[in-house]
């Protein structure tokens, strides 16, 4: 049996050879005109769509060429990856948002008032993503370190048992 190597890792060449004609099979079945080079005008309103998806307290994760179908509630949606470091907006806009619904039951717009709180516990849901966020960034992970005899016994040839 034949290998083909890379720097990471040593496949069979039938494997390689395998999963390169199913690409072709597959290939041939797209219409043509999908692999083509992009023009510069596409290229930009692909690289356009990752840049406006920027937030104040975040990022919006929707795949490229969709529609926000939370009509820009962001707090509301679950695409958006909030960043730890906008924590201190994200404060200021839930301070906000309390400050609202009082003045909302106050003056009995009770519509209003349910419509913010439904914000309110989404800005709740995204502080403690950024905590789970900054915490997880922060944690270290034990790998351990393989002794020698862990790693020894993978590249010699393998052992015979002695039978008595």
């Amino acid at each position: 049996m034949q290998y083909l190597t890379s720097p990471e890792a040593v496949y069979p060449e039938e494997v390689i050879n395998g999963h390169r004609a199913f690409i072709a099979r597959r290939r041939a079945l797209r219409p043509t005109e999908e692999y083509r080079t992009p023009t510069d005008a596409e290229w930009a309103e692909f690289v356009g769509h990752f840049q406006r998806r920027k937030v104040a307290i975040g990022d919006c994760g929707r795949s490229y060429d969709t529609a926000c179908t939370h009509e820009h509630s962001c707090l509301r949606c679950p695409l958006l990856r909030p960043d730890p470091t906008a924590r201190p907006r994200l404060e200021q806009i839930r301070d906000n948002l309390l400050a609202r619904i009082a003045e909302a039951e106050s003056h009995h717009w009770y519509g209003e008032a349910e419509g913010l709180k439904v914000s309110l516990a989404g800005a709740n849901t995204k502080l403690a993503q950024m905590d789970q966020i900054s915490a997880s960034r922060t944690k270290n992970v034990q790998l351990g370190i393989p002794s020698f005899t862990d790693t020894a016994a993978h590249t010699g040839p393998p052992r015979q048992q002695n039978q008595f």
